[in-house]
């Protein structure tokens, strides 16, 4: 700090408040030392501040989603996770303070002593944005090679092989993939899927939607009916997805599972009481919750952390 100050020809109090967004300093100056201190990769160590002033014991939980009336904070995802997350951070003595991305901005989320990333964004640019507050992070999503933060999440390459392996025993020869594979877990599902389903000289259709919402599959379904696509075999990145899916293969007057097997991913509880009852890759979101709040503990303390990565289950329904 000491530094950008000697740069901008300011004092070092008024560099800290512009980078703390007082409004004592007038924006040209913020923004003009937010620029200098981008420009010296220079980042703000909110960690030895907490140290100097006691830590706020506070983790911040920030889920990468916007909710919507199809895609409610309610479902597993994020629910599930929170649970675990919940649980260890509260025995351990934390208060566990939860937001979306939109409200990561607030003073309490930089002062908190860690964070909890529930999703990496489209291209990592969610992980990249978070990593600038300087708290130790864990991240929930997809392990991808250079990764220099934690992350937990599920085998998503195996989910989406089991899947393709599934559908070759039905005789399924003409599947498609429904999603956004910008996401690196979707990405890594739809890799799993391409790669198993490459082994018996299948290539599978990607129909590339951003919104993971029913409506969102209905339209992918109705995309390909529109265009004579030919295709026998469903699965969705998301289980709304693939509910959506489902809807949209009845309403073009097509049969689940008779002319096409869908499955989806998450294994939610409504799937299973949606009618036909959905087939699902399943992830133990209590546990990866749990694994999330202990990494973080561990990362404040000082400890060391590894990466780690949760098996998946292919469940079995009616579609």
């Amino acid at each position: 700090m000491a530094d950008l100050a000697r740069l901008a020809g300011l004092s070092k109090i008024t560099v800290s408040r512009a980078l703390g967004d007082s409004p004592l300093v007038n924006p040209e100056t913020r923004e003009r030392i937010r620029e200098l201190a981008q420009k010296h990769g220079y980042k703000f160590n909110i960690s030895a501040r907490n140290l100097r002033l006691r830590h706020s014991h506070t983790v911040a939980v920030i889920v990468e989603m916007k909710p919507s009336s199809d895609r409610t904070m309610f479902d597993p995802y994020p629910l599930g996770l929170l649970g675990g997350i919940s649980q260890e951070l509260t025995a351990a003595g934390y208060s566990v303070l939860l937001t979306t991305r939109q409200g990561a901005a607030v003073a309490a989320v930089q002062a908190a002593d860690g964070l909890i990333l529930l999703g990496q964004g489209v291209h990592q640019d969610a992980v990249h944005r978070f990593h600038k507050l300087g708290v130790p992070m864990v991240v929930w999503g997809a392990g991808l090679k250079g990764d220099s933060h934690v992350v937990v999440g599920s085998d998503n390459r195996l989910g989406g092989a089991v899947v393709a392996e599934y559908f070759f025993r039905l005789g399924r020869r003409r599947p498609v993939f429904i999603g956004n594979p910008s996401h690196p877990e979707i990405h890594e599902r739809l890799n799993g899927f391409v790669a198993a389903l490459g082994a018996h000289a299948i290539k599978p259709l990607l129909m590339r939607r951003d919104e993971f919402t029913p409506d969102s599959g209905t339209g992918a379904v109705h995309s390909l009916h529109a265009r004579g696509v030919d295709f026998d075999a469903i699965f969705a990145c998301s289980d709304l997805l693939a509910m959506g899916a489902i809807r949209g293969i009845q309403e073009v007057g097509r049969s689940v599972p008779g002319d096409v097997s869908v499955v989806g991913y998450d294994d939610m509880p409504l799937g299973a009481s949606f009618l036909p009852a959905l087939s699902s890759v399943h992830q133990d979101w209590q546990e990866g919750g749990i694994l999330l709040a202990r990494k973080v503990l561990a990362l404040i303390r000082g400890e060391s952390a590894a990466s780690e990565t949760l098996p998946v289950s292919l469940v079995v329904r009616s579609t």
